[in-house]
């Protein structure tokens, strides 16, 4: 199948080379000609476990081409998937400017049957404001679909869930539409719902905040734990094993954070809004979430007897393992807190460093984890990469000022910590 893919981001750039990888024809489409010539040469945007040795097979093999021309893309194409972002604007609303631009030059450039696919995540109505603007470029009904096809991968193996998903959402006003999405990806093989319009565009919104109240509701419960000498890794373990709860995000921390959670949260509260509802519960959700990370700085403030003049190591700035991005991440909140107390920083990430340099260029940024606790007054676990997880806590302890160790996210056994010389603190215990 012939397909255009615009926009070369997360979403886009795992779309296109997936597609590609599958057999079909690709054209990924982005208006950076910088971007482009990047891509051109195999260097992918974005860092992802696997994208890089995908994007450069499909180039090679010719199933994919790099292209800036909307028009010449749709021409060439039966599929047009629109990947662009849609950013939460100041109330939470996402905004949708993206979105319009690139349906408007669809629209000037269809002149054979298209399915147009908004892949991008959207509000409820996104599909038919899609619709009526191509539709306004002159382009008769017959000729178009407009098709709604939700992405749920996660940043880190987004290429795994790309290709393994759990479902894969559809959302038409057509059969034939549907139908060419149900052949696109036949070959995946997993469970598909075919649905209409809004109700593909509200499953997104729906299942992340749905996640992201579970995270809230069990950083809620590690709150209790910390103050009544219980376990939160205990409580979650014992909700988990029942089948009507599950185990998965009910793991306490310092938050959700990253691309999608807080802009698909918001985006749920703005549509409620939009539609005159009062959803409480998924205020209560952010409010949760936004303490969560202050709270546990007040801990850190409250064990060194303020911060100003303290050293504080900080391990991990990623918003999670396996990516280089900062949107959201815990890090930032975490170094603002402590920079306007007055302390300083020695920080590591094995990926995302560069990116967090771009906002904060004078952190003395260490080259080796073990480099970060010299000297410090308290060492902080903000990312859970794989590298923290069998660290010679000894040889930690013994280079720190202040031998403090607080674990936002419960890598480590506080029995192995405290064998180390090290005195512990996490989320969810005391």
């Amino acid at each position: 199948m012939k397909i255009a893919v615009i926009g070369t981001g997360y979403v886009g750039l795992v779309t296109g080379v997936v597609l590609a990888e599958l057999g079909n024809d690709v054209i990924c489409v982005d208006k950076d000609p910088v971007k482009v010539e990047k891509l051109r040469k195999g260097i992918p945007p974005i860092y992802e476990p696997g994208i890089e040795e995908m994007l450069r097979k499909a180039l090679n093999e010719g199933f994919m081409t790099i292209s800036t021309s909307i028009a010449e893309s749709v021409a060439a194409s039966e599929v047009v998937f629109i990947a662009v972002g849609t950013p939460p604007s100041e109330d939470g609303t996402p905004d949708l400017t993206a979105v319009r631009i690139v349906a408007t030059e669809i629209g000037k450039a269809i002149n054979k049957p298209t399915v147009v696919v908004n892949k991008s995540t959207v509000p409820v109505g996104s599909g038919t404001m899609v619709e009526e603007i191509i539709a306004a470029q002159g382009v008769p009904a017959e000729l178009f679909d407009v098709v709604s096809n939700p992405e749920f991968l996660r940043e880190g193996s987004a290429i795994h869930d790309t290709l393994h998903p759990d479902r894969i959402v559809i959302g038409a006003k057509r059969r034939d539409a549907a139908m060419k999405l149900v052949e696109l990806y036949a070959n995946l093989e997993s469970p598909m719902i075919i649905t209409d319009l809004n109700s593909a565009e509200l499953i997104k919104y729906a299942s992340n905040s749905f996640l992201a109240l579970k995270i809230s509701f069990i950083n809620a419960i590690s709150r209790i734990c910390e103050v009544s000498n219980a376990n939160v890794s205990d409580v979650a373990k014992g909700m988990g094993t029942d089948k009507r709860i599950g185990p998965q995000f009910l793991q306490a921390g310092l938050g959700w954070g990253g691309s999608c959670f807080p802009k698909d949260v918001l985006g749920m509260h703005s549509t409620a809004k939009r539609y005159d509802y009062d959803f409480a519960l998924l205020q209560e959700v952010i409010n949760i979430n936004d303490d969560q990370t202050l709270h546990f700085v007040r801990r850190i403030e409250k064990r060194l007897g303020g911060l100003e003049g303290k050293r504080i190591g900080i391990m991990g700035l990623a918003f999670k393992p396996n990516t280089d991005d900062i949107r959201d991440a815990k890090s930032l909140i975490i170094v603002d807190a402590i920079l306007k107390a007055g302390g300083k920083i020695n920080a590591y990430d094995p990926i995302a460093t560069e990116n967090f340099r771009e906002l904060y260029p004078d952190l003395d940024y260490k080259k080796s984890v073990y480099e970060v606790p010299v000297d410090a007054d308290a060492l902080v676990v903000v990312t859970e990469w794989n590298e923290f997880k069998q660290l010679d806590l000894a040889r930690i302890a013994e280079s720190m000022k202040q031998k403090v160790l607080f674990d936002g996210r419960r890598v480590y056994k506080k029995e192995a910590a405290e064998r180390a010389g090290l005195e512990y603190f996490t989320i969810g215990s005391n």
